[in-house]
């Protein structure tokens, strides 16, 4: 009988093990991996090769790298569905990242402005696989033949580069990789700081108050959202070019709650900043807690945790494999 049922396209994602994962993450990211099980083939990496770009203490790389995937599972990765592993594990990720950087152009490489960025700030650790670390993550991508990546505005230059390179290379050899494409999730606006809303939220901010960790118990929490930023009007109205902080704030009750613009605009309306931000944290703290509580649980049990990314790193590599002998093929390297 001929199969009826279409093919999923298949997305990948990834995220570095550099500690606890920060309420930003969570928001623009893993929240929605987990829905995105249903519709697509799912493939969830854990990328501790990118993490080397900065040096590590390994002891800790390697606790991350467990917590990370701990976390992804406690919040909502089901393995059943998905294939969740350690970049590191499928070691054609680093044989195609060499093969791409024969096919990138040094130009191209010095023009991300990531690069730019993160030179400026480690100018005393401006290694090559900062440079080279859009091909590393253009292998990532092509290794699956992903159909799409979910992207934030800091990634679409490295997917248009990595389209580049594929396009490249095949007109060269034939064709042999997907040209990716970026997806952009409905919900899961970018988190700014709570104490600089013009900035990203980062775990790497000299003010521990700037960012909320996915591991933090409840009243550091509230501590936190009490101290973010708003401004002296005292009125809770979306405006993000004006209102920075209050806006940030009201983005992340959204998600949250559920509730629009409009909505929170009329339940805040005659209130102070006070009763906002107690709000505003009390949802995530109800939000956050029955994932600490599963993460928990989860992490306890290291031999379910290594169990779940061993078959994640087979299933992986099974694909891997495929791509990376008829890239090997096309290029004239001698296989055995």
């Amino acid at each position: 009988m001929e199969e009826t049922t279409p093919r999923k396209k298949r997305i990948l994602s990834g995220i570095q093990p550099t500690g606890t994962f920060t309420l930003g993450n969570y928001i623009g990211a893993v929240r929605n991996w987990a829905k995105l099980q249903d519709e697509f083939e799912c493939l969830y990496m854990v990328a501790d090769l990118h993490a080397l770009t900065v040096r590590q203490n390994p002891a800790d790389l390697r606790r991350n790298t467990r917590d990370a995937a701990a976390m992804l599972l406690a919040a909502g990765i089901d393995p059943k569905q998905s294939l969740l592993f350690v970049q590191s594990h499928v070691p054609a990720h680093t044989q195609l990242n060499w093969i791409l950087c024969c096919n990138a152009q040094f130009g191209e490489l010095s023009r991300m402005t990531q690069f730019k960025d993160k030179s400026a700030k480690h100018p005393d650790n401006v290694n090559g696989g900062l440079f080279t670390y859009p091909c590393l993550m253009a292998a990532d991508i092509l290794i699956y033949n992903a159909d799409l990546v979910p992207v934030g505005q800091d990634q679409t230059q490295h997917l248009e580069l990595t389209r580049n390179v594929a396009q490249r290379f095949n007109s060269a050899y034939s064709d042999t990789f997907v040209l990716p494409e970026g997806y952009t999730t409905k919900e899961g606006a970018k988190v700014m700081s709570l104490q600089e809303p013009t900035k990203k939220m980062s775990k790497s901010d000299t003010n521990v108050n700037g960012f909320i960790l996915m591991s933090d118990d409840a009243d550091t929490i509230m501590r936190k959202f009490k101290r973010a930023v708003t401004d002296s009007e005292g009125i809770v109205r979306y405006d993000p070019a004006a209102k920075p902080g209050v806006s940030n704030l009201m983005s992340i009750y959204q998600v949250f709650t559920g509730k629009d613009v409009a909505a929170i605009e009329r339940e805040f309306d005659g209130c102070g900043y006070g009763d906002f931000k107690v709000a505003v944290a009390q949802s995530v703290i109800d939000a956050l807690a029955p994932i600490q509580q599963e993460f928990n649980r989860i992490v306890a049990d290291k031999a379910y945790v290594d169990s779940v990314l061993a078959a994640g790193a087979e299933g992986a590599n099974r694909i891997a494999g495929r791509t990376m002998q008829k890239v090997y093929r096309k290029v004239g390297l001698m296989q055995l």
